[in-house]
């Protein structure tokens, strides 16, 4: 196939190629040449956002919801590093994104030059392809290297364009073949797949801890469950795997899980983990056997060690594996679990009634699971938050995006509007504390612009909620931690989307309800209690007398 394209609009082709629906950045001069051929091309939608990070972190919600190649634009120096944050959550969560950046014109590169910044040292940290575009004659296959590693990787490629590239003709002797990506299915050999067989079958204790890389494979995790009678429990990527209401489900495991989850993970004798590589080994039993279920070879074993390695996708894997095993009822090891589950969601239950002044925050946590379709995306940020929609929010059929490795604040609102474009036909919602929502609040009118009917809960505590109880657990008083806010409700109003503040916990469904039955980008304001802590399932004595001695210090200004 021979090339007369300009070097822009083989970028184009290319990124409509490798199925590239949108582009989320913010334009400017050493990318001028690029934004004009999305234009003229109008196969490509350019979203406008206000701050790069936002785009980067839309992109990265996209390729997480729909696993295809998504794509973020930045102008040279602080428009690309502005991308930085959000392309590390891509990275960390291992989706494939792929990162257009410019640069000064060629011949300045090295001059000290007015936004020149070596962009190649700074972004080879965060990704799987990283190259600066130096000739038109290699252009084409450079940018089809970048978009095949994003995607067979799942991570993130990086392309610098200088000022002077883009524009510049393919020459007419570059020829490329026109090749096609097919993702590879993987399933593990027979004799692995009895091995794992036996050890669960020969198991009287068994545990299913399911993370994020399960997601696709929720009906075979339901029906392990079920077949073995075995408890489920969850890794925060993994929320909404199987429904919260399943008489088999614990809860998620760790800080933000469950009692029950704790206590049954530190009796098993038998972990089947699928699609995670948990890091909180404390949560993990250390004499169990662990059956391992997963894609990526390099998280085998990476934790813990694993008697029976299955590595494949989980899907494809549990529909060999269940045809192994033999039915049975979970015995009194499940019953009594399932006991101990009914009696933490009557403590649930009974935290969402209370009727208290300020709010409790886990009210609107609930709230929103009662009044969003079973289909709905959830983009939830990070802090007290996280644990309000973990623990708190009564999962369906949901979706649900977390920064669950990198953990960054002001992912929710990006997230969301990265959600709702990738699937208008979806409820879509964010979940945010008042830190991280104003971290990034001004995408609030990228939504509106873009007509799109987001629903933004935010936890307006005054604070930032969980870093004053990490404080008060280490035994210090708070300190540097208190907001200075602004009305929400009133700035949703100001950007011309919908906004209602809500001061009574009985009033926040209807007030939920109201904001997603208007049909524009809402801001739902939750006055909340600053005092309301994030308790860990269980407590240890260390951290009660750390909490103690900080309450001491803060009374008393010690």
């Amino acid at each position: 196939m021979v090339f007369r394209d300009s070097v822009a609009d083989v970028l184009v082709k290319k990124l409509v190629k490798w199925g590239v629906h949108r582009i989320y950045g913010i334009p400017g001069d050493a990318i001028n040449t690029i934004m004009d051929a999305v234009r003229r091309s109008g196969k490509i939608e350019f979203v406008l956002v206000r701050h790069e990070e936002a785009a980067a972190f839309a992109a990265s919600a996209e390729s997480k919801l729909t696993g295809k190649l998504s794509a973020c634009v930045g102008t040279a120096g602080p428009g690309a590093i502005h991308l930085l944050n959000g392309l590390y959550e891509a990275k960390m969560s291992r989706v494939p994104v792929i990162a257009l950046t410019g640069q000064v014109d060629s011949d300045l590169i090295g001059t000290d030059y007015f936004q020149e910044v070596d962009l190649l040292s700074l972004y080879d940290p965060v990704s799987v392809y990283n190259q600066r575009i130096s000739s038109p004659g290699e252009a084409p296959r450079v940018i089809e290297a970048a978009c095949r590693e994003a995607v067979s990787n799942k991570g993130v490629s990086h392309l610098s364009f200088p000022l002077d590239i883009p524009r510049m003709e393919i020459p007419r002797n570059v020829i490329e073949s026109d090749l096609s990506y097919t993702e590879t299915v993987c399933i593990p050999p027979e004799e692995d797949i009895e091995r794992a067989a036996k050890i669960i079958m020969e198991s009287e204790r068994c545990v299913i801890l399911a993370g994020g890389g399960a997601r696709g494979a929720s009906e075979e995790v339901r029906l392990l469950s079920e077949k073995i009678g075995a408890p489920v429990t969850l890794t925060l990527p993994g929320k909404g795997i199987i429904e919260d209401d399943h008489p088999n489900y614990l809860g998620g495991l760790g800080l933000i899980g469950t009692a029950p989850s704790q206590d049954a993970m530190e009796e098993a004798d038998t972990v089947i983990m699928i699609g995670t590589s948990y890091p909180y080994t404390q949560f993990l039993p250390s004499r169990a056997k662990y059956v391992q279920i997963e894609l990526n070879y390099v998280n085998m074993g990476k934790r813990v060690p694993v008697h029976a390695p299955l590595r494949g996708d989980a899907a494809l894997t549990l529909r060999k594996l269940l045809p192994l095993l033999k039915e049975r009822d979970g015995g009194e090891f499940l019953k009594k679990y399932r006991k101990k589950m009914s009696e933490w969601n009557s403590k649930m239950d009974k935290d969402c009634a209370d009727t208290k002044v300020p709010i409790r925050p886990q009210i609107a946590a609930r709230a929103l699971s009662e009044i969003l379709p079973e289909d709905a995306i959830v983009c939830c940020d990070v802090g007290n938050v996280t644990v309000w929609i973990a623990r708190y929010f009564r999962a369906k059929k949901h979706s649900f995006i977390f920064s669950p490795w990198l953990g960054s604040m002001g992912v929710a609102l990006p997230s969301a509007i990265g959600a709702k474009l990738s699937f208008p036909q979806k409820a879509v919602a964010a979940f945010a504390g008042d830190g991280g929502f104003t971290m990034l609040m001004g995408d609030f009118c990228t939504a509106v612009k873009y007509k799109l009917p987001l629903l933004c809960v935010v936890i307006n505590n005054g604070v930032l909620g969980m870093i004053k109880f990490e404080q008060e657990v280490m035994g210090h008083p708070q300190f540097g931690i208190e907001l200075h806010n602004p009305n929400y409700a009133q700035y949703a109003e100001a950007c011309g989307g919908f906004g209602i503040r809500v001061e009574k916990p009985q009033d926040v469904k209807s007030a939920l309800q109201e904001a997603y039955n208007s049909g524009k980008a809402s801001i739902v304001e939750i006055m909340a209690d600053p005092d309301e802590r994030p308790m860990p399932p269980k407590i240890k004595a260390t951290d009660a007398i750390h909490y103690a001695t900080a309450l001491f210090r803060e009374k008393f200004q010690y």
